[in-house]
């Protein structure tokens, strides 16, 4: 028998991640050699453990899944990422895909389903739930610019236009910019449903 596929499991809903590794024990050529509960902790504990794919949570503190890929994808390349999450949201697939993941589903795969999904990525193949993979091509890509999404994330918090200057080092004429072209490209009628419809489309 081949060497079992070394798994990072990456969750901070500790009964998630429980169940999770305790579903793909049970098969025969996989072996779950860590988990954590924070974005930030995934490139430490994958390269104390070199895993061969992670499974990564999209939202997780300390750093979303996306950020983590990414980190992944540059400090452990021969580490492949699947993303598996509760936010089956057509633009976070769009980003994932971008920031290297090679495979998106969503949690409620069958635990047979997500173990041959692993394998599949393991392979080099890519797999994306196919749901989520028409939706993104209706859906188009995110109209926001870079800017305009730090600006809508920081507008989450309920800070003031001096406060979100302030923590992305803008000036207040630049933030209300980014805030009027924000809110006409996603169609709302203030900064707070901007970032409502925004998040709904997993553009932030």
């Amino acid at each position: 028998m081949s060497e079992a596929i070394r798994i990072l499991l990456a969750d901070d809903q500790h009964l998630v991640r429980g169940a999770l590794a305790a579903l793909l024990s049970l098969e025969p050529d996989i072996e779950v050699v860590g988990e954590v509960g924070r974005g930030d902790e995934v490139l430490a504990k994958a390269r104390e453990t070199r895993p061969d794919v992670a499974l990564l949570d999209v939202e997780m503190p300390g750093g979303d899944g996306i950020t983590a890929t990414r980190e992944l994808r540059v400090g452990l390349p021969a580490c492949r990422v699947l993303v598996v999450t509760t936010f089956g949201r057509p633009g976070y697939l769009r980003r994932a895909l971008e920031a290297g993941a090679s495979g998106f589903v969503v949690k409620d795969t069958p635990a047979s389903q997500l173990a041959d999904s692993i394998r599949r990525v393991h392979q080099g193949l890519r797999v994306v739930d196919p749901t989520l993979a028409v939706e993104s091509l209706a859906s188009g890509d995110s109209p926001l610019t870079r800017r305009e999404r730090d600006v809508l994330q920081e507008t989450r918090g309920g800070g003031t236009v001096a406060d979100i200057a302030r923590a992305l080092s803008l000036s207040e004429g630049t933030v209300r910019n980014h805030l009027s072209s924000a809110i006409g490209k996603t169609g709302a009628r203030t900064r707070a449903e901007a970032v409502r419809i925004a998040d709904s489309q997993g553009w932030l």
